[in-house]
């Protein structure tokens, strides 16, 4: 079973979707498409009657629905409805509403119960910075936190903010799937494209797609490669 990521072109180049209930890495460097790919993503699932969930811990989610009103693709609306919930971690509401769901295993285990009895079917994670919050030893503790939420029915996108896609860490090895988002200046101004770096079960180009950003948000060219 394959889910659709709610961004027009993009699962052209992943044979229809991304593959169910399993855990992806979406990375790239600030700007670069990350945040709104993922909004899309949540966008989908809500307008498809199934439950999400977004986590963060560096803005509210008054923060985020301002980010992505330059467009119309529908995540306020779905923000609104009782089929997205939302959880700022460092926030005090946010603290006491994981908290219900355990206090062993700490965080790890504390978002593995929430995503299951909350019935999670597609999550944001954002982002790997956020966890360096909560692990003593991050390199360590990474491990044990995604072979957990693997464990879940859920189809989640855990956002990193790394900027050299060929530098693999942890998460990148443990995920079923790598897309990574680039962007730089060429002589003709910005110039932005999308990578599917690994997923599992899927036959894959590793080229780098056109997208650009328009008022319906995030759009990818399937039929337009970024030459480097």
């Amino acid at each position: 079973m394959r889910v659709s990521s709610g961004v027009p072109g993009f699962d052209e180049i992943v044979e229809g979707g991304l593959p169910a209930n399993r855990l992806y890495v979406v990375s790239g460097p600030p700007g670069s498409g990350k945040t709104t790919f993922s909004s899309m993503f949540i966008t989908e699932g809500a307008r498809n009657g199934e439950n999400c969930l977004y986590v963060t811990m560096h803005e509210s989610k008054d923060e985020l629905v301002h980010d992505m009103s330059n467009f119309d693709f529908g995540f306020e609306k779905v923000m609104r409805s009782d089929r997205v919930q939302f959880l700022n971690l460092v926030t005090e509401a946010g603290k006491r509403t994981i908290t219900q769901f355990g206090t062993d295993g700490g965080l790890t285990n504390r978002l593995k119960a929430f995503i299951e009895s909350n019935d999670i079917d597609r999550a944001v994670i954002d982002s790997t910075m956020l966890l360096q919050h909560f692990f003593a030893d991050m390199s360590e503790e990474i491990t044990g936190f995604l072979s957990s939420l693997k464990q879940t029915d859920a189809t989640i996108l855990l956002i990193s903010e790394m900027t050299d896609p060929t530098s693999y860490s942890d998460e990148h090895y443990l995920a079923h799937g790598v897309v990574f988002f680039h962007n730089y200046m060429e002589a003709g101004g910005m110039t932005r494209g999308v990578q599917t770096i690994k997923m599992r079960g899927t036959a894959i180009d590793c080229d780098i797609h056109k997208i650009d950003f328009s008022d319906s948000g995030l759009r990818v060219h399937p039929n337009e490669k970024v030459q480097r």
